[in-house]
């Protein structure tokens, strides 16, 4: 896709930044250039931030959210992983409730499977995978090789965003001065990170459902789609969300699972709190059996290594 002529971003932001009932949508080659001069330095710090309060306000598109990965994806790490992976964004950390992401990711990689997950390293009030990982002995990884040697020894990998991609980890970062996601967020969450891998793709608001699963199916992406636990890509251990399993941007009907819906038969073993030590030790526990793994997440991954299969 070529680069519009140079020219100041202003005519994106008349189109984009008139609110949320009288904005219009970019088409997705605009969508791209926006994002490309983003991610390639050539905003200002004042261009950066009305673009990521104008989408803030009015949302992305699918064909939006399609140009702007045309841009994010040339940016990333190249990683190759040595069978087909399965990608967990990992960018809310535990809030009230333990971050279980690295519980998933070990539970997958016991079944054979390449993961890897990406986030941030920290994050001022929540406890974030990285922290857990840590934790666990699994420290984060910065370079491909260093990721092939923890897939060649059957663990999964945490990559921080900010070795990944550095330029969206940037995007990210304007949170800290807005206060405020911005479309850099939902992009991390859809990053195919490595190449033909299996994607889990997280919401935390029903409209976003809705427009993650038409950028799904317009990109025709292989893809889990849930509502996330706090933001975080794993299923709440407490009770099953659906599942919906995208096979080259189809819905599969037979894969797909219904979430669970009544009153809880009962509360699943969580650790004591939320820190990174007690949800290590937890997970420590599920994995050598002397708690059981909660039946969501054991769903979870049953669901995963079926939709796997359908990889190419």
């Amino acid at each position: 896709m070529t680069t519009i002529a140079a020219m100041s971003i202003a005519p994106y932001l008349r189109e984009i930044g008139r609110g949320k009932d009288g904005a219009r949508a970019l088409p997705r080659d605009k969508a791209f250039d926006l994002m490309n001069r983003l991610l390639g330095g050539e905003l200002s710090d004042l261009e950066k931030g009305g673009f990521a309060l104008a989408m803030r306000i009015k949302g992305e598109t699918p064909e939006e959210l399609a140009g702007f990965m045309d841009a994010v994806l040339p940016r990333t790490q190249a990683l190759h992983a040595p069978s087909p992976a399965i990608a967990l964004p990992s960018y809310n950390g535990a809030r009230k409730l333990p971050n279980l992401t690295p519980l998933l990711a070990l539970l997958l990689a016991r079944e054979g499977v390449p993961v890897l997950v990406h986030g941030p390293l920290t994050d001022a009030n929540r406890t974030t995978s990285a922290q857990v990982f840590d934790a666990l002995g699994l420290p984060p990884v910065s370079t491909a090789a260093e990721a092939e040697v923890r897939w060649a020894a059957g663990q999964p990998v945490f990559m921080p965003i900010a070795a990944l991609h550095p330029s969206l980890a940037d995007l990210l970062a304007l949170r800290n001065v807005l206060g405020l996601r911005n479309s850099g967020h939902t992009l991390a969450k859809l990053l195919p990170a490595i190449p033909g891998a299996l994607r889990v793709v997280n919401h935390t608001h029903p409209e976003y459902a809705i427009s993650l699963a038409e950028f799904l199916g317009q990109t025709q992406a292989t893809a889990l789609l849930l509502r996330g636990t706090e933001g975080e890509p794993v299923a709440d251990a407490r009770r099953l969300p659906t599942l919906k399993c995208f096979v080259n941007g189809v819905l599969d009907e037979q894969l797909t699972i219904e979430g669970e819906g009544g009153s809880l038969a009962k509360l699943p073993e969580l650790p004591p709190g939320i820190d990174a030590a007690s949800t290590a030790d937890t997970v420590r526990a599920m994995l050598g059996g002397t708690l059981p793994v909660p039946e969501p997440i054991t769903r979870q991954v049953q669901c995963l290594m079926a939709l796997r299969e359908r990889l190419p």
